[in-house]
């Protein structure tokens, strides 16, 4: 029933634009990606199972060759079982515990990174696709202006050259907005295969966000998946070490057998055996293991002061977009937009087509660079929350 109500969900969002909270939620729900961490989960909790438990009893039998009319002719049974000394089995399981918990930041880590990546796409598909709406509308524009020009003015060698520049940047246009429809169904099929179905339309709108401040690393770190990741394998190692140490400590073999003699009377032994460590192979061991527990210390230092620094960049591309948007929209747009107004006024009574394409072509690209800007800024703030552990 649930397979058959998660299916009829899946098919009504696709005859539907999709949200980008839409694509997350199923995403994180189906994607292969994940599956294959949730499968090593599942795996491990039977290797908790093992770690509880003793090794198997062995069992042998023996028959000498002597006479059966010789005392000594025997046949025996011996059953031996290993018991591991006090607290190993404990630590084996803390190991297979501190295992199962850095799977689970790790299943973390992979989907936070998934999110951050569908958010990319989506906002590099919400550019794209401004960007191809504002295209097509300067090559109506253009269209409309050269029909008016040639309509209320009178064609000289002068006018003539500025039709055929005009034209010429039509075809400009013309071609980027080809281009600009190819990465538009690129960026759709890598989104439909991060989130693991088929998305055809989206549906999003993007608002340039508040002027980012300086960012409380200690804060937005501390649910950082890396740092999560590190933290957990401190943890294994841990428990590694102090399995380690037990080693040192001698395993008890239980032994007991039942001899059987055909003419005379059967006997039983009991007898009991320990591995005698004096070789000093566990001193080495643990003094690896504890080289290792260093290693990944090291690594946890070293991981925090990349994040740190990836942080800063970041922020310091969210500033720059962030300036970059108001610029144009604040200052720049407002300029060429009166610019524009004269221009475009001057068309019908005869005016220089040429000033006009080349303010045109001014507006359109300070537009394109606000849309990327804001793109930009969209992208900058999708990493950071990567980085403080979001997943929406």
């Amino acid at each position: 029933m649930r397979t058959f109500l998660f299916s009829l969900l899946l098919l009504s969002i696709s005859l539907h634009a999709q949200t980008l909270s839409q694509i997350i939620e199923l995403s994180l729900s189906k994607s292969p990606s994940l599956e294959s961490i949730n499968a090593r989960l599942q795996a491990n909790k039977y290797a908790l199972d093992i770690a509880d438990q003793f090794k198997n009893p062995e069992l042998l039998i023996t028959k000498n060759s002597l006479n059966s009319s010789e005392k000594m002719s025997q046949s025996v049974a011996t059953i031996k079982q290993q018991i591991p000394f006090y607290g190993k089995r404990d630590s084996k399981e803390k190991i297979v515990l501190a295992q199962d918990a850095l799977l689970e930041e790790q299943l973390n880590d992979a989907k936070v990174t998934l999110v951050e990546r569908i958010k990319n796409e989506a906002y590099t598909i919400w550019e794209l696709q401004e960007l191809d709406n504002i295209i097509e509308q300067y090559i109506e524009l253009t269209k409309q202006n050269v029909e008016l020009y040639e309509t209320y003015t009178s064609i000289d060698d002068n006018q003539h050259m500025g039709i055929m520049k005009a034209e010429l940047s039509l075809s400009d246009l013309k071609i980027q907005r080809s281009a600009l429809k190819a990465k538009i169904l690129t960026a759709y099929a890598r989104l439909s295969y991060l989130s693991a179905t088929t998305v055809k339309n989206l549906d999003i709108t993007l608002e340039m966000g508040e002027k980012p401040e300086n960012l409380q690393t200690s804060l937005l770190l501390q649910n950082n998946p890396k740092l999560l990741i590190k933290a957990k394998e401190i943890q294994k190692q841990n428990a590694k070490v102090a399995l380690a140490d037990l080693e040192s400590y001698p395993d008890i073999n239980l032994m007991g057998s039942y001899a059987y003699r055909e003419n005379y009377e059967n006997y039983f032994t009991l007898g009991i055996g320990i591995s005698l460590p004096i070789y000093g192979t566990e001193d080495t061991q643990m003094q690896e293991q504890k080289a290792l527990k260093l290693s990944t210390q090291a690594q946890q230092a070293d991981t925090k002061i990349a994040l740190d620094a990836e942080l800063s960049v970041y922020t310091a591309q969210m500033l720059s977009t962030y300036e970059i948007y108001h610029i144009v929209q604040d200052e720049a747009l407002p300029q060429v937009a009166h610019m524009f107004e004269l221009s475009s006024s001057s068309i019908s009574t005869g005016g220089d087509l040429f000033k006009y394409i080349d303010v045109l072509f001014q507006k359109l690209s300070l537009e394109k660079k606000s849309i990327i800007a804001l793109g930009n800024y969209k992208r900058s703030q999708a990493k950071i929350a990567q980085l403080s552990g979001a997943l929406q």
